[in-house]
């Protein structure tokens, strides 16, 4: 292929993708994970415990699927399929909950908070299914100096359609009493929207690597030569057939055994990072129920809330992109870590105000809350870029979604701390952790650098 059909390529399938991401990003809108969520939950039983297992479900859900689907998936030489799959996988359950959430809230509420987890552990599944698949895809067909650019147009625009949706469906949805079905039946509508983009994706197939390449390269770090992992030495042939298979058994299982643990520090430092950023996720359920309960907002309140949060995250993508293109992703991804752990301080002061001025102000919340899904992005670039080739991205990729999960098995103790202790000093402890997190991306090199 020509170098020119290969840019053509290129900007084809950067497209598609934007336009995947744009569809996603209206249809996110509508189920947002810092206020619409913990509002349904809200609405079913107000718990601070169950508002706390949503940040474990989303977390459990957005990681241990893709660590076990990733080999899986960087051995097969086509991945656009898997995001169409997945993405009305992530359809169909909205679907289900539009259908089930008349019927069941008037007479069975238990039951639908019992269904709503259940749907809810569900979509995060195949959510953070098809967040790897996505990042393997951008990984693959989009060169990494252009994927800031790509970010920037698909949040921007995603950023302004999402609020005129928001304006136009969701505020009045939100008032109305039957408005959670029609909430959920539009999210499975615009997800249904983006598993189409995929088709029109022009995916080269994957070249498989050769069978002996993986057994070559752990041998040599075992420090024999790559010829012997192949077939046995003569001394070898002479021992009897038993031992012979057992000996070869014992040193393949060594091998494996060291694959599975052997990551890179600048990995481990990454994963480190994600799991200090952990703190932002398992904040934000309790936003919202601390404006309604300590500060007394209404239901009006939320549709500010979102736009604001999207229209931050949509103007912080004008700054973020360009500069990771330019600079690379680390000194982007060191900022967003940062700022972001100016919510729970934020919050914080509003609390030490007055009631009706902290409400006015409390959208001023969710300015740096829009950095999360920009940070998100970044962990995932950074970790692409980390990666030694592209058959490798989907494990990085896993491992760094492992390390941000593996802190919300603390999630409903900090649920239940919020009720018992208040939501102050677990809000200070918050911003203590994010901020450690940017210390710590502090010492990240950049990859970029590194390989030129």
């Amino acid at each position: 292929m020509t170098r020119d059909s290969e840019a053509h390529r290129e900007v084809r399938n950067t497209l598609w993708i934007e336009c995947y991401q744009i569809a996603l990003r209206v249809g996110w809108i509508f189920k947002t994970e810092t206020i619409i969520m913990p509002a349904v939950l809200d609405a079913v039983v107000d718990s601070g415990f169950l508002r706390g297992l949503l940040p474990v479900l989303n977390r459990i859900g957005q990681s241990v699927p893709p660590l076990v689907m990733a080999g899986v998936l960087g051995r097969r030489p086509l991945k656009k399929w898997w995001l169409v799959g997945t993405s009305l996988a992530m359809a169909i359950c909205f679907a289900i909950l539009a259908a089930a959430w008349g019927p069941l809230q008037a007479r069975r509420p238990d039951l639908l908070a019992v269904l709503f987890l259940v749907i809810y552990a569900a979509f995060s599944s195949a959510t953070g299914l098809s967040q790897l698949v996505l990042a393997a895809l951008q990984g693959k067909l989009i060169a990494p100096g252009h994927r800031g650019r790509a970010l920037v147009v698909s949040v921007t625009i995603g950023s302004v359609l999402a609020i005129a949706a928001a304006l136009i469906l969701l505020g009045p949805w939100l008032l109305q009493a039957d408005g959670f079905p029609k909430i959920f039946a539009a999210t499975a509508a615009f997800f249904t929207l983006a598993a189409v983009m995929p088709i029109m994706l022009d995916e080269p197939p994957d070249v498989a690597p050769p069978a002996t390449s993986s057994m070559m390269m752990w041998s040599l770090a075992d420090g024999e030569p790559a010829g012997e992992t192949a077939r046995p030495s003569g001394q070898e042939t002479a021992l009897t057939g038993r031992s012979a298979r057992w000996r070869r058994r014992r040193r393949l299982a060594m091998r494996r055994r060291g694959r599975r643990v052997a990551i890179p520090a600048e990995l481990a430092r990454l994963g480190v990072v994600a799991a200090c950023f952990a703190a932002v996720l398992m904040l934000f359920p309790h936003y919202q129920a601390f404006a309604r309960d300590r500060l007394g907002s209404n239901a009006g309140s939320l549709l500010m809330w979102v736009c604001t949060q999207n229209a931050a995250t949509g103007l912080a993508s004008l700054v973020a992109g360009p500069v990771s293109d330019r600079r690379g992703t680390r000194v982007v991804l060191v900022w967003l870590v940062a700022l972001s752990a100016m919510t729970p301080l934020v919050v914080t002061g509003l609390s030490l105000l007055g009631h009706e001025t902290a409400v006015a102000l409390f959208w001023m919340v969710y300015v740096p809350l829009g950095l999360t899904p920009i940070t998100l992005k970044m962990l995932t670039n950074y970790a692409l870029e980390l990666a030694p080739s592209a058959g490798e991205q989907p494990r990085y990729v896993s491992i760094v979604g492992v390390a941000l999960a593996a802190p919300f098995v603390l999630s409903p103790l900090v649920g239940w701390s919020v009720d018992r202790v208040g939501f102050r000093l677990m809000f200070l402890l918050g911003a203590t952790v994010i901020a450690a997190g940017a210390v710590v991306a502090l010492g990240l090199p950049e990859p970029r650098h590194r390989k030129h």
